[in-house]
């Protein structure tokens, strides 16, 4: 008891310290040094182990060596040295090989708790401790197989948590829910229909968007059957999280497994890209980075409290030269190291302009195709200056760096926090400027009414691939439960057109398309709208609607082939789009967009997409003769000068 009052204690006084230090005094990021170099963490130098770790205002630093990735006593307790710049360097012999370490700091006499090194690249068990192993990231690197895609707009996005991918029964994976699960190529359904990674191979998406597979903090990797998880709770960020792999005790086997699979998808010509989230840290008080430099990785205001954008507790300080340095090293690690083609950035407003510049940089610099694009809002108020943010309305100043379209997705199926709240699909027609917004990609068209616009008033996109064009993500109701929540007295025939109608207007805009793994065969999530741990019953895709809505599948391929074959729906440049789309035989419940060729080289002369919002059919007369179908929801009434459109009915029209 008494030693037990006397660790919280100590706790308390640490944090009392952290406060009184923190209040009325604004931080200043300039008082600390820059380290320069580029070996923080782990790396060996002549034989030897040499970690490196960025604690300025430590007393002293200690590393604790362990024989294994979690229990018992320390092997060896080592003192760093202070050198240059701020860091603390320990060397370790070759013997401790295959071992594992972890790093306190010490102030005022109180050791910090013991914690995972940040740069830590290989981990044990619940990521408590970096392992000593550096030459696996010397080996054969993965494949680079994958055809170019710029411009970014012939991306076309299939987003997935690893897990749902392949853990339900009707999968016909054998690794299910984890890494090896996603490299096999040829699963079935029950009913004979390819699955997992050979479906999206088939339906002709060009990447991967793959939800949080760094160690992440809310999974006990001790304790099966799992509990479930998004991942949006970083614990070390350059570390892959354990329960995607077949053995979570011995750490070298996640990243082979993780190698393998991002060979498969390589293998079969789509980009990986991974979801990223430094704009937070899973534990904030506990969280490695504090433990080690309090206060300095993330922003905490002069009264002492965290500031919260994240509205997950904290929010990291992208602005601050290590922090920056640090997410630039990351980034690139997962590069040079796995192969990884590109990044989603959660809640990127959170971070600056400039960190997210420097980041496009040094990405580019190593991969000029590599594909960048965040969220452009935050969950609260960031503790930067607001033009400082990475903002969707600021993306003209990021660097080949796209931002969601929340505009077109609330516009296409309704305001996202509210599941009865209608879009223009569920015949919401006061939704149609916003809908001839996003078509063109949120840039400046002279049809477009802006002060109709249901968000923004103003054009924020000033190219083609500056914006991420979608219906639905992994966050809200999916799709096909939003159609459902919001038309409780519609019948499913014209339900499946609202949706199909939405899977049409993503993937004719102007923008890179995006949809939700299992959307295209209208994946439900039994209505949860907000399923970051919901247990297998509601997260997992239920391969079997792959067969029940084939129809719906079909649809939303044949619609990708014909964006992939035509330069209209991938114009390449604001004034292309400005004078070749047109919208001057919309109606009031009837979007029409005209695409005209021009210059560029395509078989189409020119491309007519129509959508009709309402519930009773619609008659359109058409400019010209000689129109063809390439595709349509529903039957389309036979048409020369004409066509009939019904209820809630989309289609593609084209000349030659």
């Amino acid at each position: 008891m008494v030693l037990r009052f006397g660790a919280c204690f100590c706790i308390f006084y640490l944090f009392l310290i952290q406060v009184l230090h923190c209040q009325n005094m604004p931080f200043n990021s300039s008082n600390y040094p820059i380290y320069s170099k580029n070996d923080l963490g782990l790396t060996t130098v002549d034989q030897r182990f040499q970690i490196k770790v960025y604690a300025p205002t430590a007393d002293s630093v200690r590393f604790n060596i362990y024989k294994n990735g979690q229990g018992g006593a320390p092997s060896l307790t080592e003192y760093g040295v202070k050198t240059e710049q701020g860091v603390w360097l320990c060397v370790l012999p070759e013997k401790w090989l295959k071992h594992y370490y972890t790093i306190q700091t010490l102030r005022s006499g109180i050791w910090s708790h013991e914690v995972c090194d940040p740069y830590a690249k290989i981990v044990g068990v619940n990521g408590d401790r970096a392992y000593l192993l550096t030459d696996i990231f010397k080996q054969k690197k993965v494949s680079t197989k994958p055809i170019k895609t710029r411009p970014y707009t012939d991306a076309s996005i299939y987003e997935l948590h690893l897990r749902d991918i392949s853990v339900h029964p009707s999968s016909g994976v054998k690794n299910k829910g984890t890494f090896l699960g996603f490299s096999e190529i040829d699963s079935k359904s029950p009913q004979g229909l390819l699955t997992g990674l050979s479906h999206i191979k088939d339906m002709g998406f060009t990447h991967v968007h793959i939800l949080p597979f760094f160690d992440f903090k809310s999974i006990d990797e001790t304790k099966k059957p799992y509990n479930y998880n998004w991942g949006y709770d970083p614990k070390n960020y350059n570390a892959l999280e354990g329960s995607f792999a077949t053995d979570v005790y011995n750490p070298l086997t996640r990243i082979l497994e993780f190698k393998k699979m991002v060979d498969a998808i390589h293998n079969q010509g789509i980009k990986v890209i991974m979801d990223v989230v430094y704009n937070h840290t899973g534990a904030s008080q506990e969280s490695n980075f504090h433990q080690i430099e309090p206060g300095y990785y993330h922003r905490i205001k002069p009264d002492g409290k965290w500031s919260d954008a994240s509205a997950c507790g904290n929010e990291t300080a992208s602005e601050r030269p290590m922090m920056r340095k640090f997410m630039i090293e990351s980034l690139l690690h997962w590069m040079k190291n796995f192969g990884i083609d590109g990044f989603r950035f959660d809640l990127m407003g959170i971070h600056d302009i400039g960190t997210m510049n420097e980041i496009s940089m040094a990405i580019k610099k190593e991969n000029p195709d590599a594909l960048l694009y965040g969220e452009g809002w935050t969950a609260g108020d960031a503790m930067i200056p607001e033009p400082n943010r990475a903002l969707k309305k600021y993306v003209s100043k990021l660097d080949q760096i796209a931002v969601f379209s929340d505009d077109y997705r609330d516009g296409i199926k309704g305001y996202v926090f509210d599941s009865k709240s209608l879009g223009f699909v569920q015949g919401n027609n006061s939704m149609m400027e916003t809908i001839k917004f996003g078509f063109v990609g949120s840039m400046d068209h002279p049809q477009v009414d802006m002060s109709k616009c249901f968000y923004d008033k103003i054009p924020y996109a000033n190219a083609t691939g500056q914006v991420i064009q979608y219906a639905d993500c992994h966050d809200n109701l999916c799709l096909w439960d939003k159609v459902l929540a919001s038309t409780p007295h519609t019948n499913s025939k014209d339900r499946i057109a609202m949706h199909t109608m939405a899977l049409g207007l993503v993937f004719t805009s102007q923008g890179i398309p995006f949809i939700a793994a299992g959307t295209e065969f209208l994946r439900d999530k039994k209505g949860v709208e907000n399923s970051f741990e919901s247990p297998d019953s509601v997260n997992s895709i239920d391969w079997n609607l792959k067969s029940k809505n084939i129809e719906v599948c079909n649809f939303t391929k044949k619609l990708m082939a014909i964006r992939k074959a035509h330069k209209l729906f991938r114009m390449n440049s604001k004034s292309e789009i400005q004078r070749q789309v047109s919208f001057e035989k919309s109606t009031d419940w009837v979007f029409v967009a005209e695409l005209s060729r021009g210059k560029m080289k395509d078989s189409w002369k020119k491309a007519m997409v129509i959508a009709n919002s309402s519930n009773e059919e619609k008659e359109l007369n058409l400019p010209n003769p000689g129109w063809q179908l390439a595709i349509s929801n529903q039957v389309i009434g036979s048409f020369v000068s004409n066509i009939k459109i019904p209820p809630h009915g989309f289609c593609i029209l084209y000349k030659k």
